[in-house]
C-alpha cells in the first residue's frame, strides 16, 4: 500500500494516475452536449449503494471506469453555456492548474511552518484585494471557505467591537433580499431572535435607505445597539447592489459597523467597464468576496477583508502546540491568528495562478461579458409578451416568469413555472433556478458563462414556454 503514498519514489505513479484522470475529464468535457443528463436520485442511488467500499478495485483505470458510471456521466456541468441556474461559474485553466498543485503539495495555511511561501502568497492576494476595494493601508484579511464563513467572521468582529456583554441589545440590519447567512450568523453568534432587523427593498431590489435610517433611529431611541449594517453588492436572487455611499453615511452617523457582502459583485473589482457600480465599498469596515463566483475560480476560494487589521484579533487564539504568543513578537506570520479555521487549504494559489497568467484585466473582461449578456437578456425578456421580468440587472442575473395570455389564476401560473423548471431539468437541455417574488414563483438565469449567447437565452426561453404550455394544456384536459 505504500506505493500509493505520494513521495519521491512514487512520482511516476502520480504522473500516470493524474494524467489518466485529466484525460478522462477532458474527454468528458469535450463530449458534453448538454449541462445535465436528467438522471434522478432514484435512478442514481442504487448504483452508488451497490458499491462495497470495503472491496477496493485496486486499479486506477477500473476506479475511473466506475466513476464514469456514478459521477462523471451525470454530473451537472457548469461549463456548458446552457447551465443558467445558480452562482456557479465555469473555471479558468490557470486556476485548475493551481488546484492540482495545491492538492499535491498539500500545504496547510494555518502556520508558517506548514506553508512558508503559501502564507506570503495569500497575504499578497489579501493586500491586492484590499487595495482594489480601497480599504486603506491598515487593511488585512484572510481566505475562507466561502461567503457564509466570511459573513460570519465579519459579524463576529462587529459584535466584539461593540464591547458589550448584553447581546440582547445588539441589532443587525440587512435588506429583505440579503443572504440567509446573515440570519444564520446572528444565531451562531448568540444574538437574540429579534437581532436581525429586515429592511425593505425598493423596486430595484436595493435596500431602502430611508427605511434603514428609520430603523436605526428606532434602535437608538429604544436604547439598543446598532451592531452592524449588512449591505449587499450583488444579491443572490437579483444581483442588485445596495446604495453603498448612503449606507456608509448612515453607519457613520449611528456608529454601526458597515459590512458589504460582495460575494457575487466582487467581480466588479476587476471590471473594465462597471467598477463604478460598487462605489462606496471603500468605506466598509469589512467586505466579503467570493472569487469562486465572479473571478472564475474553482470552489472554494473566498476571503473576508477588514479596514482595520487590529479587529482580526477577535478571531485569535494562541495554542502552545501551534501558534504560541511568542511567535507574534518574533514576527512569524501565522494566518491561523486571523482565521476561524485551523487546517486550511492553500486556495489562494488558484487566484495567484490566474492573475499571473491572465491578469486582472483578463478576469474583468470575462465578467463584463456576462454583465453585458444579462443586459441583452433583459431586453429580450422585456420585449417578449410571454414573460414578466422583475428588474433590470446590475450584474448578471435575470428573474422572470412565464405568463400565459389565457390564464389569470396566479396559483396556476405558479404551478406552470414550477413544472417548466422541473421538466427542463429532467430533460437535461438546460438548468435554470427558481425563487419567489412577492410570494409568487419565478425563474432565474444566473449568467456567469461568457460562452453563453443571446441565442442560448432565446432557446431556453422557448423551452420554458413550451414546457409551461404543455402543463397548462394537460391541466385544462384534466379539468375537463
Amino acid at each position: 500500500m505504500r506505493s500509493h503514498l505520494l513521495n519521491d519514489t512514487t512520482t511516476e505513479h502520480y504522473r500516470r494516475s493524474v494524467t489518466e484522470g485529466v484525460e478522462r475529464v477532458a474527454a468528458k468535457l469535450a463530449a458534453t452536449d448538454r449541462p445535465f443528463t436528467g438522471v434522478t436520485a432514484d435512478d442514481l442511488a442504487p448504483r452508488i449503494d451497490a458499491i462495497d467500499l470495503d472491496r477496493p478495485l485496486g486499479d486506477t483505470t477500473a476506479v475511473l471506469d466506475e466513476l464514469e458510471d456514478v459521477y462523471l456521466r451525470d454530473a451537472v456541468y457548469f461549463h456548458h453555456p446552457r447551465y443558467l441556474a445558480h452562482l456557479n461559474c465555469p473555471v479558468v485553466i490557470p486556476a485548475v492548474l493551481g488546484e492540482a498543485v495545491l492538492s499535491a503539495v498539500n500545504s496547510s495555511l494555518d502556520t508558517w511552518d506548514q506553508s512558508a511561501g503559501g502564507t506570503l502568497i495569500e497575504r499578497k492576494l489579501v493586500d491586492w484585494t484590499a487595495a482594489r476595494i480601497g480599504l486603506g493601508p491598515a487593511a488585512d484579511g484572510v481566505f475562507t471557505s466561502g461567503g457564509t464563513q466570511s459573513n460570519l467572521q465579519a459579524l463576529l468582529l462587529a459584535r466584539e467591537e461593540t464591547k458589550t456583554q448584553d447581546l440582547g441589545r445588539l441589532r443587525v440590519f440587512a435588506s429583505e433580499v440579503s443572504h440567509f447567512s446573515v440570519q444564520k450568523s446572528a444565531k451562531l453568534l448568540g444574538l437574540g431572535p429579534d437581532a436581525v432587523v429586515v429592511v425593505p427593498a425598493d423596486h430595484d431590489k436595493r435596500m431602502q435607505t430611508v427605511a434603514l435610517a428609520h430603523e436605526l433611529e428606532r434602535c437608538a431611541e429604544a436604547g439598543l445597539i446598532p451592531m452592524a449594517v449588512v449591505a449587499t453588492a450583488g444579491t443572490t436572487d437579483f444581483g442588485s447592489i445596495d446604495p453603498l455611499p448612503e449606507i456608509a453615511g448612515l453607519c457613520e452617523q449611528y456608529g454601526a459597523w458597515m459590512h458589504v457582502d460582495a460575494a457575487y459583485g466582487c467581480g466588479l473589482l476587476a471590471s473594465l467597464k462597471y467598477r463604478h457600480r460598487i462605489d462606496g465599498i471603500e468605506r466598509a469596515d469589512s467586505v466579503t468576496v467570493d472569487y469562486h463566483k465572479s473571478f472564475f475560480q474553482p470552489v472554494s476560494s473566498s476571503a473576508v477583508l477588514v479596514r482595520d487589521a487590529a479587529t482580526l484579533r477577535h478571531a485569535t487564539y494562541h495554542a502552545e502546540y501551534l501558534n504560541p504568543r511568542r511567535m507574534v513578537t518574533e514576527r512569524i506570520p501565522n494566518q491561523v491568528d486571523k482565521s476561524l479555521q485551523t487546517t486550511r487549504r492553500f486556495d489562494a494559489l488558484k487566484l495567484w495562478m490566474t492573475l499571473r497568467v491572465m491578469g486582472a484585466d483578463g478576469i474583468g473582461a470575462l465578467f463584463d461579458e456576462v454583465c453585458d449578456l444579462a443586459a441583452e437578456g433583459w431586453k429580450l425578456l422585456a420585449a417578449d409578451p410571454r414573460f414578466d421580468v422583475v428588474v433590470e440587472p446590475s450584474l448578471s442575473t435575470l428573474v422572470f416568469r412565464y405568463v400565459p395570455a389565457a390564464v389569470t389564476d396566479p396559483a396556476e401560473i405558479d404551478r406552470a413555472n414550477l413544472y417548466a423548471r422541473k421538466a427542463l431539468f429532467a430533460s437535461g437541455d438546460a438548468v435554470v433556478a427558481g425563487t419567489k417574488v412577492s410570494g409568487r414563483h419565478y425563474l432565474k438565469f444566473t449568467l456567469l458563462n461568457p460562452e453563453t449567447t443571446t441565442a442560448d437565452i432565446t432557446a431556453v426561453l422557448d423551452l420554458i414556454a413550451g414546457h409551461a404550455e404543455q402543463y397548462l394544456g394537460e391541466s385544462l384536459d384534466r379539468a375537463c
